[in-house]
């Protein structure tokens, strides 16, 4: 079942001969439990996607579906709470709360929404994630790499129906990012977590079930990874 489908997704900017069309007419649809990587140059596109995709921007047209609900037939509070349930975010810039713990941060998402906290699904997330030893430790105590498994560890809390990573190892070196995302992906296949990454980096891609291209706006290709 498509968890996520976007239909005929437009985003326009300006008007007349200085019109930029960051998204042209995007179709898209990723299956629950899939692991899908969006990959093109800077100015392809998959930025806007993204933030579309998470309901952070309104398109100039067409709709984006997740988990049966098209998302921009909701009033703007009604797209947050939406948001904060349905959608978790991986950033760049782990966007972690600095005077909060990293036990408080994994959960603050379901505390902000009044949700009760599943501990045993949190357990799990930060034994998964190599955090038991940090759950006390406030950000500034930790490496990039450990900021960005607090963050992927605060995105699975709430179940969301998809995640959405954005270069989620776009500060980090090679070595950590390969950690990161092969982390990404161990939590996508226990969890059977939908994930869609963006990246500029073919290699990173790879290790996404399937990987689609976007040039000037609109999806220019795509294909399933095959495994080992």
């Amino acid at each position: 079942m498509a968890i996520l489908k976007t239909k005929e997704l437009r985003k326009y900017y300006g008007s007349g001969d200085t019109c930029v069309k960051a998204l042209d007419g995007v179709d898209l649809a990723v299956e629950e439990g899939e692991f899908v990587a969006i990959v093109g140059t800077s100015g392809s596109g998959k930025s806007t996607l993204l933030h579309m995709i998470g309901g952070l921007d309104r398109p100039t047209k067409g709709t984006v579906t997740v988990a049966g609900k098209d998302i921009f037939s909701l009033k703007d509070d009604a797209l947050t709470v939406f948001r904060r349930r349905k959608i978790g975010f991986v950033f760049q810039n782990y966007n972690l709360v600095p005077v909060l713990t990293v036990y408080e941060n994994i959960v603050l998402p379901i505390e902000l929404d009044g949700g009760k906290v599943d501990k045993r699904h949190i357990d799990r997330i930060i034994k998964t994630l190599g955090l038991t030893e940090k759950v006390d430790s406030l950000p500034n105590q930790l490496s990039g790499g450990q900021q960005q498994r607090v963050a992927i560890a605060r995105a699975l809390a709430s179940k969301p129906a998809i995640i959405l990573a954005d270069e989620p190892t776009g500060n980090l070196d090679s070595k950590t990012s390969a950690d990161v995302l092969g982390l990404l992906k161990v939590t996508s296949e226990k969890f059977r977590q939908t994930m869609v990454m963006i990246t500029h980096n073919e290699e990173i891609a790879q290790l996404a079930d399937r990987i689609i291209r976007i040039e000037d706006g609109k999806i220019a290709g795509g294909r399933h990874v095959q495994g080992e």
